[in-house]
């Protein structure tokens, strides 16, 4: 049987990303039927992580969002969020091409991977902590899969410590706090930011500045790397 807590030590074998009728969460898996009758034209299922095939930078965010990603199918498209980061990504040099808010449409990774750590959209857009335990395999196996990964950009608290718990790392050797760089036991970097929710753009947790400087720390990581 499957431990949340041996996640760490599982092997290549496991799938990157769930079926699409995975059937894991049991709460998730009933609010993606009811989304598919409600709305039959959206994605409604895991998404699949999305970028570079060779990535040596992981974005790990929290879970999509019922508008954005349950909708169209990939990460942070047709919510709020995508805007900045996209336009971030852009900016360093980490995407290329236009992002409109579709998922056909000309934007590309570069250097990077996005993978959530909850697949499925999220009642309120919270998930539980046994859900996010469960899913956690499927960053495991993304994790394997991409040892040429130097680095590591953590969207959110949840994201930084589901991710730290995917490395096998103590939490609390490794507090979240934005813009903060932290160096792992295998010497890959990880570093911390707010979510790039609307919400905490809007009551100024988090601006464009400081999103832009904890990216700047990403791009530098995989940069010095080689």
């Amino acid at each position: 049987m499957f431990r949340p807590d041996s996640c760490a030590r599982l092997s290549l074998a496991l799938p990157t990303n769930p079926p699409p009728d995975c059937p894991l969460c049991p709460r998730l898996a009933e609010f993606r039927h009811v989304n598919q009758h409600q709305f039959p034209d959206w994605h409604n299922a895991p998404v699949d992580n999305w970028g570079d095939a060779a990535p040596r930078l992981l974005i790990v965010g929290l879970a999509p969002g019922l508008r954005g990603a349950n909708r169209t199918g990939r990460p942070f498209t047709g919510d709020y969020a995508g805007d900045l980061l996209y336009a971030t990504l852009k900016k360093f040099g980490l995407a290329t091409g236009e992002f409109e808010a579709d998922p056909n449409d000309s934007l590309q990774l570069v250097d990077t991977l996005i993978v959530n750590s909850v697949r499925c959209v999220p009642p309120q857009n919270k998930p539980t902590g046994p859900e996010i335990a469960t899913c956690r395999r499927f960053l495991v196996a993304t994790i394997e899969a991409n040892r040429q990964a130097k680095a590591f950009f953590a969207l959110g608290r949840i994201a930084h410590e589901s991710l730290l718990s995917a490395l096998g790392e103590r939490r609390a050797a490794f507090p979240f706090g934005h813009g903060r760089a932290h160096r792992l036991s295998d010497g890959r970097t990880l570093i911390d930011s707010f979510h790039c929710s609307r919400y905490n753009t809007n009551t100024g947790r988090l601006t464009t500045e400081m999103f832009e400087d904890a990216m700047s720390k990403a791009k530098a990581a995989i940069t010095a790397e080689g």
